[in-house]
């Protein structure tokens, strides 16, 4: 037999644990909804950017030739057809930019590799891919 002194009244001092439970899962209801939200705003983002970018470019590999000179390769992926163009720019070792250039890419392969020299003002020690982009085609 319980005493009537050691039990509380349900509701008297605060909530009951139905009431907290209740309202944990209502919180974990709310969280769940929200984050597969999220997650779908974050894939649609990086799909919608990924299939906006018909011609896309990597920096493989640069080397200093000369002291006004850079020779940069690039891995180009494109669809067939598709003409190019790709700004790189190079960079001295104050971080100052000394050469910034665009190349053109007109083959007919989806993807290639090409070496590329980049005029600078000085000796520089960086370059960098600045991006790709399909080229602008003339108005006739």
């Amino acid at each position: 037999m319980t005493d009537a002194r050691t039990q509380l009244p349900e509701g008297r001092y605060g909530r009951s644990r139905s009431a907290d439970a209740r309202t944990d899962r209502h919180l974990k209801i709310v969280g769940l909804v929200l984050g597969v939200v999220l997650l779908g705003f974050v894939a649609w983002a990086g799909i919608s950017y990924v299939s906006g970018q018909k011609v896309s470019g990597e920096l493989t590999a640069f080397d200093v030739v000369s002291e006004h000179e850079v020779e940069v390769t690039l891995a180009i992926r494109k669809p067939a057809g598709t003409d190019g163009v790709c700004t790189v720019r190079a960079q001295a070792e104050s971080g100052a930019e000394v050469g910034r250039a665009d190349f053109s890419f007109d083959e007919d392969s989806g993807s290639l590799q090409r070496s590329v020299t980049l005029r600078t003002t000085e000796r520089a020690t960086a370059a960098e891919l600045v991006g790709c982009s399909e080229a602008a085609t003339p108005a006739e």
